[in-house]
Order: structure tokens, then sequence, then C-alpha cells
């Protein structure tokens, strides 16, 4: 994919360079740091807590699972990727009060099921692709209406129509977080409105885990036959980038789940919603892929930049994604929340120390700079917090004895 010679700045689509630097873009600028301080006061004093709480709860609920190998993946899941659930959480910070506890309560119990479906499905399959798939059933079943949530006073050692499979011996663990994000979602005032694209979103995203999956047992010619096919229908996408933004597709769920909390919401919005953050989330995995490349590559898998042929091409290639997402983030209501969400996933990786050399540097630059000046409010809050968590991390190295 060729990268666009437009800047994918923080201005409205088509604007020229001399309007970018005008007061559009200061007015956005100001309105993405304020939604940034807004977001971290309502974070910090009312969702981080309660986030804390749903992990809490979901890693007692993990360490019950009556199989070994199940409940070995379940908590070492929650113990090492927590901090995804965290993140996710961010999203409900413009869920009004009123519906903002029910809005976190289903994207926690939705992250923490979708990172066990990943490490779960990993293992070899008789039928990989019928075999995860049903894995994936409760993840892609929480907008289903026609599957009413379980009570809590059901029999935790029942499973969620595994029977007969080797993930049958979860102890309902399974059940138990798709129940809680469907009895959640379904008290959001537009849960109606978001079910048939979150849904969508969910199927997509399922698919392509799944796919990605079987490629150590049925090869990786299925994973690029699904994805061109499905990138077809998205007209002007890369079917790399379909791929890669199909993947993180649980980000567009979240985003909707939030948007679910709106009390007013029509269809044409949750469709852009949905395209909006597929960009982001593709624009995130090849940042990921990208700046782990030579990781990957070490550990015999260099995942999307092998498709793209190498890291330079995949660099190439982020451009006009970025592009993209910009242009149909500004289109939304709540603009700079979103702009603030997109830029946070660029200063997330291009602060990490991975980003400072090698073939992601270059890349990471011209995102930062076609993306400022909104993007420097969060990428000095992401430096900050990686300084400090290098500085914990010494921290409690030297205090061992």
């Amino acid at each position: 994919m060729q990268s666009s010679s437009t800047n994918p700045s923080i201005a409205v689509p088509g604007a020229s360079a001399q309007a970018r630097t005008g007061p559009s873009e200061t007015g956005l600028t100001i309105r993405a740091g304020a939604a940034l301080v807004g977001a971290n006061f309502r974070y910090w004093s009312r969702i981080a807590p309660q986030v804390r709480r749903e992990l809490r709860r979901w890693s007692k609920r993990a360490s019950a699972i009556p199989d070994p190998r199940l409940r070995a993946i379940a908590t070492s899941k929650l113990r090492a990727e927590h901090f995804n659930a965290e993140v996710a959480a961010t999203l409900a910070t413009t869920v009004p009060r009123r519906h903002r506890s029910r809005a976190v309560e289903a994207i926690v119990a939705l992250e923490v099921l979708y990172d066990y479906l990943d490490g779960v499905t990993e293992a070899p399959a008789p039928d990989p692709l019928r075999d995860l798939t049903q894995a994936y059933r409760a993840f892609t079943a929480i907008f289903d209406v026609d599957s009413p949530a379980s009570d809590a006073g059901e029999d935790p050692h029942v499973s969620d129509g595994y029977a007969g499979d080797e993930y049958a011996s979860d102890g309902g663990y399974v059940r138990a977080l798709g129940s809680a994000v469907k009895a959640a979602v379904a008290t959001l005032p537009s849960s109606s409105a978001v079910a048939s694209a979150g849904r969508r979103a969910a199927e997509r995203c399922a698919s392509a885990q799944v796919r990605v999956h079987a490629t150590t047992q049925l090869g990786a010619d299925q994973l690029e036959q699904w994805a061109r096919e499905r990138a077809a229908v998205e007209q002007g996408r890369d079917w790399r980038e379909y791929l890669a933004g199909a993947v993180a597709s649980v980000l567009c769920v979240h985003a909707l789940i939030a948007a679910a909390g709106d009390d007013a919401l029509g269809g044409d919005e949750v469709r852009a919603i949905d395209a909006a953050y597929l960009s982001i989330s593709a624009l995130s995995t090849l940042l990921d892929s990208l700046i782990d490349h030579e990781r990957d590559v070490h550990a015999g898998d260099p995942w999307l930049v092998r498709l793209y042929g190498d890291p330079s091409a995949l660099g190439a290639a982020l451009p006009e994604i970025a592009e993209r997402a910009v242009e149909q983030v500004r289109l939304l209501p709540k603009d700079a929340h979103h702009v603030m969400t997109l830029s946070g996933v660029v200063a997330y990786y291009g602060s990490a120390p991975a980003a400072r050399h090698g073939a992601a540097r270059p890349s990471v630059l011209e995102l930062q700079r076609e993306l400022r000046p909104v993007i420097l409010p969060t990428l000095a809050v992401m430096r900050a917090w990686r300084l400090a968590k290098s500085v914990r991390s010494g921290c409690a190295g030297h205090a061992r004895p």
C-alpha cells in the first residue's frame, strides 16, 4: 500500500497546510487537551478503583477453575495483561455517570474474556476452524438478544456450550464472563442501537483470532484468503490493514459499548464509530508489530512484518492508515475525545523504549510529528508513566535480597 502524501494532521480532511495551523487546529488542540484532563480525572477518581475491583473479582473466579492448564492460562493472563483491561476502561470516561459503572463492568469482563480466549486458542485443536470458532461463541454472543444472560445463581460448573470438548472443564469461567458482559450491556440505554454493529465487530475479531491461531496447523494461506475476501467489502482497505484491525477489533466492541451509554445514538454514528475504531485498531496492531519486530524475529514469527515484506514497507503504510483514522474520528460526536484516544495509541507505542531505535524509529517519529500538536500532552503523559514504571521496577529490584 502506498503512503499518502497528505499530512494525516488534526485538521479537517482536505484542508490546506495553512489551514492546519489556524484556529480550527488550535481549537481542537485545546479541546483535546481538556478532554485528556477530564478523562484522567474521571478515570483515576471513579473508574480505576472499579477496574481494580472487577479484576480482583475475575482473579478469584479464575483461581477456582478446576482444570490446571486452563486455570494457569486464566490466572497468568490476568496477572500479565491486566493493563489491557485498565486501558480499555478509559473509553468509559465519556459515558454519563449514571451508566458508567455498568459500561466499565462490561468492558473489563469483555477484555478479560478476550485475553483468556487468546491464550486458550493457542493450543492445537483437532479441527482448528470449527473448534476455535466454538471457543469464541461466548465472545460473539454478547449482543445476542435472543440468548438471555444467565442469572447469578446458576451452577458455576456448567460450561457455555463446550460440552464434549476440552474447554468444558473451565468451571463456567467463560460463561460467567460472557454473561456478565451481556447483562451489563443490556442495561445501557442505546444497547439495541449498537447491537448489530457490535455483533459484527465481535464476529470480525473472533474470526481473525481463529484464523491467526489456526496458521500453526493450517498454514497462512487460509488467513490471507479470508482477509482478502473480507477486505474487498471494506473499500479502500488493504487486506493486511484489514487483518491488523480485525484481530484487535475488541477495541471496536469496547468503543461501541461505551457509546451505548449515550441516551440518543443514531445508526450512522454507530457505523462511523466502528469504522473509525477499526482504523485505530489497525494502527495499534501494526505499530506493535513494527516496534516488536526484532523480538518477534527471535521468537520465530515476524507476524505482520512478514506480510508486508520488511519493516520499512510496513512503516510506509502507517501514515495513510493514520490519515484515515484522523479523518474518521473528526466526524464522530465528541471528536476531541476520540482524537485523544487515537493520539494515545500512537503515544503509547511511540514512547516505548523499542521505538527509539531500529526500523520503527523513523515511522514513529513521522507519526508523532504529523499528529502534533494534539499528541504532545498525551505523549508527555505516556513518557512520564513509563519513567515512573521504570523507577518502580528498579526500586523493586533493589529491594530484593
